[in-house]
């Protein structure tokens, strides 16, 4: 009866020196202060996190957002793929934010749900994420053509003002202020508005659609930096080409460099490296039109505009502006992982502190403390020395599953797992399962002591008309669990996940574990009697 308790002990052994080997560098990772894990080195530091358990965002903090990608103007078999390519550029992107264990999942056919935990920063990422980063570069209209284009507006403008009866509610309609008469200067290659006119020519061009009446060739953009004319503030607008002579496409390589814009030296800014095709466009366009101005326009905006003043043949670039450090360093990571393939909207964003994740943390701590120690009361008072025996593979059974959540995801390559707060909500009801289990042997122990059986019987027809029970029991919830984690998003999948590992450990401590300390007892020792 009794041959097999050396194999089952060695596998539980196993098992347990298992469990201790994986949880150790949590274990090691959550008890250090902030000052010993700023002392690790970045490989070390790496090391640890990728074979701890991970913290979710309701636990640490950070920020959730939701997205909608805009697929109107894509053709057909551009938006069949728009929601897979932006989150493919995404995640890219998130990745050289440095942020751990993100989330990034498609959301019925045109959202994407994007996940940060422990950002400290959802400013900067809402930046990142959102920018679109269509880099273009475009050839500048000529000052001959761009006052031709801006003759072209007054005549929009005179025809436009009899058909809007209320110039005071759109005074830039008023026919003695044409665009003409508002522009300073066209001396920065564009045309120079004041701050104040600025918003007046922009719903101009809104209002009228003058952007279809210009010639087909020719577009509109203003600078994405405000400029300074004789001591004035303002904008200016740009004619370019419509059509751009090389796209970010064509960027093999960006990076951030200081000194690049003699007017602010030490400024940071992106220098671009082209592939060999788009270094070959660049040295034809640029041999082909010295002299003119070549706008390097991002989202719409002219970063900057330099004329070209001889060849350029070796392909390279580079995006000057009022950059701040991490302006300059994000930039260089959106050129780097490609432009989105459509905009991006935000439509729904939840940012959890630190603060608040802290305090989830000690609620749940709370909670399963208070939970434990009512269960232990009851189980020592009710089942004596039995019940410690309950109390330890209920402790047994939650060390086991939070080794069970570090390595099962591993086994599949996928990192550690991650705890949420769902999560600890599935650890506190494999508690209440785990005791259920014991309570359900003790009772049926109870019932073949009280027919007499000898105490070693009466622990092998317990446990064994318990187990189907117990075994339906949990297969139930199993199912359940499965159920749950198809169909249920991050935090419903963390909590079936959890509660699903935390049931297959109840089976090996409440069943198996507990039956091999009874069956050890009773091997070594007559008993008289059994504390239950």
């Amino acid at each position: 009866m009794y041959k097999n308790l050396k194999w089952k002990a060695l596998l539980v052994a196993l098992v347990a020196v298992a469990s201790i080997y994986f949880l150790i560098p949590s274990i090691r990772l959550y008890r250090m202060s902030p000052q010993q894990k700023a002392a690790l080195t970045p490989e070390e530091s790496e090391s640890l996190r990728d074979k701890s358990l991970k913290l979710g965002l309701d636990l640490q903090g950070g920020m959730d957002v939701v997205l909608e990608v805009d697929k109107t103007g894509l053709k057909e078999e551009e938006a069949a793929d728009a929601v897979d390519r932006a989150m493919e550029i995404l995640r890219n992107r998130i990745d050289q934010l440095g942020v751990t264990e993100p989330l990034i999942q498609k959301q019925g056919q045109n959202r994407i749900r994007v996940q940060l935990p422990g950002l400290l920063d959802p400013e900067r990422a809402k930046t990142l994420i959102g920018q679109t980063a269509m880099l273009e570069f475009v050839l500048v209209a000529t000052a001959d053509e761009t006052k031709e284009l801006i003759d072209r507006l007054d005549t929009i403008v005179a025809k436009r003002v009899p058909a809007v009866r209320d110039t005071a509610k759109y005074p830039y309609f008023d026919p003695a202020k044409p665009i003409s008469s508002r522009m300073l200067t066209i001396e920065f290659g564009g045309v120079f508005f004041s701050e104040e006119d600025a918003p007046d020519v922009q719903k101009f061009l809104e209002e009228a659609g003058t952007d279809s009446s210009l010639s087909l060739d020719a577009r509109l953009a203003w600078s994405a930096e405000p400029e300074n004319f004789q001591g004035r503030p303002g904008r200016v607008l740009y004619f370019l080409k419509k059509k751009p002579e090389l796209t970010g496409s064509e960027v093999a390589e960006a990076r951030v460099g200081i000194g690049l814009d003699a007017e602010r030296p030490n400024a940071p800014g992106v220098t671009l490296t082209l592939t060999r095709a788009g270094s070959a466009v660049f040295s034809r366009v640029t041999g082909a039109n010295i002299g003119r101005q070549l706008a390097i326009v991002l989202d719409g905006k002219v970063r900057s505009a330099p004329v070209i003043k001889t060849k350029i043949p070796r392909g390279e670039a580079s995006i000057t502006g009022s950059f701040t450090d991490e302006e300059a360093k994000d930039l260089r990571i959106v050129l780097r992982s490609g432009a989105l393939p459509a905009a991006l909207t935000m439509i729904e964003e939840r940012t959890v502190g630190p603060s608040l994740g802290q305090d989830s943390i000690a609620k749940g701590i709370t909670a399963g403390l208070v939970g434990t120690l009512l269960v232990v009361v009851f189980m020592c008072t009710y089942y004596r020395l039995s019940g410690i025996l309950a109390i330890f593979a209920m402790l047994l059974n939650v060390w086991f599953l939070l080794a069970g959540l570090v390595a099962i995801p591993m086994a599949f390559r996928s990192g550690p797992g991650t705890l949420t707060l769902p999560g600890i909500a599935g650890i506190i009801l494999t508690i209440g399962m785990s005791v259920d289990a014991n309570v359900l042997i003790f009772e049926r122990i109870r019932e073949e002591l009280r027919t007499g059986k000898t105490i070693a019987r009466s622990i092998e027809f317990g446990y064994e008309r318990a187990f189907r029970t117990i075994l339906d029991s949990n297969v139930t919830t199993l199912i359940s669990s499965a159920v749950l984690w198809k169909f249920g998003t991050g935090p419903i999948k963390g909590f079936a996940v959890t509660l699903s590992i935390g049931l297959i450990a109840n089976m090996f401590t409440a069943v198996f574990v507990t039956k091999l300390i009874y069956d050890v007892i009773v091997s070594r020792r007559r008993l008289e009697s059994l504390s239950i």
